[in-house]
């Protein structure tokens, strides 16, 4: 079998790239992270023909190869990877008809760099719609290269692309630098050509302008060094570069490409008017938040019922059918429970993922960004601080990588501290099963869930608090900054619906195996720490027995006192007694303190942790769900529920505001490159979510 040909995609942002990618790898696909940079890379292999096969890399949207953000820095660091067996065999440029122009820069830029280019026309449906006509022949002979009209959406063109992918080999190089150096500076960049002979003209042009010197020996990085001191005279350069482009540009769309104005249908303007509306736009923003959090109860509840049940009958039915013993205590009262606690919550968060994906799909979410532009300036922001803040719904961790699209270092700064307070998927299951504990599934209005409610309030209350976090560190940070808001409006689109389903199927995938692991090490972690403990640990049955208050007791009723008693006497037992003065103050027992500490791991193990020490704490014969566990809870000093009004709003508070998890910290710490900035989060936010959670408890009790 032949090589596998290495293909990257490369193209603007909302040209239609994520559609192709999906169309060409379906579900073989995978997500990664591009060698020493946290940006995900997500690769696939696609079938070219009965005997071979293509790597296809998706690159971050950019609009040059010369960017202005970090993300967009990958596309010229993975095209000029000192590793040649990671550069591609052949690069796509997917375009988008209406805007082809600008699109033609980017792929000028690309073909400089001498790797077989193919040009692909995305959006081909939307042609005659668009007024747009197109002559392919005369645009590959003026580009030389291979152009493919196709529609990503209607898998349209797809296989003549694969057939040019094949092909790739046929597609001469060309690059039209040399002339368009010869306008800037003549003599200039001959000088720079003879820096190395490993490298193009252009491409040490690419290595001086963007300080890629790590590619050069020694030598060369002390010859290139003269050419790169006047960074005004490079800026005057760059400049030049572009205007020559667009002159050559120009100069071959008014041959091939003709837009007849009066078929181009006004829609999109007209719906612009209403979803950026200085009214009715927050009005619509915040009825699809509605919608959204009344879907996640209304529609879920069924579906995690069953998976709630299913968990515990699992779990019994191993406990009778498996030889009692170490291993099975820990498969029934510790991975069953634990991995049982994260999978119940999968039906919310494949909700929470399909109306995201959508809203992204439709281009809508462009929209949300210009429209808050406005009000996140007021508090240090812009409206490109949106998207880390509505990424955050999903994962604090890309949500905070997203902030690299924000070129003004004090609102990057400000992004990043503020981005954990939205609420994440992980802290939807905490808030998920204590609302449905203390708050009733009645209606409001007669169509409004109170529970759908409640959820959509403490999401408010996390973006008020980033917000007002934001507005406070704007005023105390003395750091300079100037920048400017400039954004594109994609075309509004119908969903693609294999776009949606993959990007749930990927998102959600990721979140039950990334937490998952984390689960399951800590199941067995505090399975371990529940089931074992010093010599008091040992000596709790025998005391529990011969107690003679406990003689009238049934077999059940003793056994239940003998489990409590060892579960208080073991490793996690006097762990949690240890912290219980400082968690008793906001409501909370010693098992909920050690719930808290092992979800800053990971917020959902919170629910996890609780499972393991009540099937731990419980009989061999209850066969309750982790819910019903929870809801029978007794505070043993007042006599009522555990998890009663007063201490389910302190734990939602507390969660609404408290630090992430490690993984935030870690990843906040490689983002500012320091420590420091960190620190002051996980204190600031820790100091919050205790003093709320306090007051709550104190005021409601």
């Amino acid at each position: 079998m032949s090589k596998r040909i290495k293909v990257a995609l490369i193209g603007n942002p909302n040209t239609g790239k994520t559609s192709l990618f999906n169309q060409l790898t379906g579900l073989n696909q995978k997500v990664g992270n591009y060698p020493g940079v946290t940006v995900d890379k997500k690769q696939g292999v696609c079938k070219l023909s009965n005997n071979q096969t293509a790597i296809i890399t998706d690159l971050p949207g950019t609009y040059s190869i010369n960017p202005t953000s970090i993300d967009e820095s990958i596309v010229l660091k993975t095209l000029m990877s000192a590793q040649k067996d990671e550069q591609p065999d052949v690069i796509v440029i997917v375009a988008d008809i209406e805007n082809l122009k600008r699109n033609l820069l980017l792929f000028s830029q690309i073909q400089d760099l001498e790797t077989p280019t193919i040009l692909a026309l995305n959006m081909a449906d939307q042609l005659q719609r668009k007024g747009i006509s197109i002559d392919i022949e005369e645009l590959e002979k003026e580009l030389q290269t291979k152009v493919v009209l196709m529609s990503a959406r209607n898998n349209e063109g797809i296989d003549e692309l694969k057939a040019e992918i094949s092909n790739y080999a046929s597609i001469k190089t060309v690059t039209n630098f040399k002339e368009i150096s010869k306008k800037i500076d003549k003599s200039y960049f001959e000088e720079l050509s003879k820096v190395s002979d490993k490298f193009s003209m252009y491409e040490l042009w690419m290595l001086l302008t963007k300080q890629h010197t790590i590619l050069l020996s020694e030598e060369e990085k002390t010859a290139i060094h003269f050419f790169g001191h006047d960074v005004s005279q490079q800026k005057k350069y760059q400049h030049k570069e572009t205007i020559y482009r667009y002159q050559k540009i120009n100069s071959i769309l008014k041959k091939t490409y003709k837009l007849d104005k009066s078929k181009a249908t006004d829609l999109r303007s007209k719906l612009d008017k209403v979803f950026t509306h200085k009214i009715f736009g927050y009005i619509i923003f915040f009825g699809l938040l509605l919608l959204i959090f009344q879907s996640i109860f209304d529609w879920a509840s069924t579906p995690m019922d069953f998976i709630d049940g299913f968990f515990a009958d699992i779990s019994m039915y191993t406990k009778n059918n498996l030889p009692a013993g170490m291993f099975t205590d820990l498969l029934t009262d510790g991975i069953i429970p634990g991995i049982g606690g994260v999978v119940i919550f999968i039906p919310q968060i494949a909700i929470l993922f399909l109306f995201i994906a959508i809203l992204e799909e439709t281009g809508y979410m462009s929209r949300v960004v210009f429209l808050m532009d406005k009000i996140m300036r007021r508090f240090g922001m812009s409206g490109k601080s949106v998207i880390p803040l509505i990424s955050g719904t999903a994962c604090a961790i890309p949500a905070i990588m997203a902030t690299r699209t924000i070129s003004s270092w004090k609102e990057r700064l400000i992004t990043i501290l503020v981005t954990p307070f939205t609420t994440c998927s992980a802290r939807l299951p905490v808030y998920a099963i204590l609302i449905a504990l203390i708050i009733p599934d009645t209606k409001v209005f007669g169509f409004l869930n109170l529970q759908g409610i409640t959820l959509l309030g403490l999401y408010v209350l996390g973006f008020l608090a980033a917000i007002i976090a934001a507005y406070i560190l704007h005023k105390t940070l003395k750091i300079k900054s100037n920048s400017f808001f400039v954004i594109e409006m994609p075309n509004y689109k119908v969903p693609s619906v294999k776009n949606v389903l993959l990007d749930v199927l990927e998102k959600t995938k990721a979140f039950v195996f990334g937490a998952g692991k984390i689960i399951l090490a800590i199941s067995i972690v505090l399975w371990f720490l529940a089931s074992h403990g010093p010599s008091s640990f040992k000596d709790a049955e025998r005391n529990v027995v011969e107690n003679v208050a406990n003689q009238g007791l049934s077999e059940n009723e003793l056994a239940q006192k003998v489990a409590s008693a060892k579960l208080e006497k073991s490793y996690i037992g006097i762990a949690g007694k240890t912290i219980e003065p400082v968690v008793k103050p906001l409501g909370y027992d010693w098992k909920i303190g050690i719930g808290l500490i092992a979800s800053f791991a990971a917020r959902e193990v919170f629910i996890g942790t609780l499972a393991t020490i009540y099937s731990v704490e419980n009989n061999d014969e209850d066969t309750s769900t982790i819910k019903e566990k929870m809801a029978s809870e007794i505070n043993p000093v007042t006599g009522e529920k555990r998890f009663n009004f007063a201490t389910g709003i302190s734990l939602l508070l507390f969660y609404a505001f408290a630090m992430q998890c490690m993984a935030t910290l870690a990843i906040v710490k490689r983002e500012t490159k320091s420590w420091k900035w960190p620190v002051i989060q996980l204190v600031g936010m820790g100091a919050l979510a205790y003093l709320s959670a306090f007051i709550a408890y104190q005021f409601l009790k």
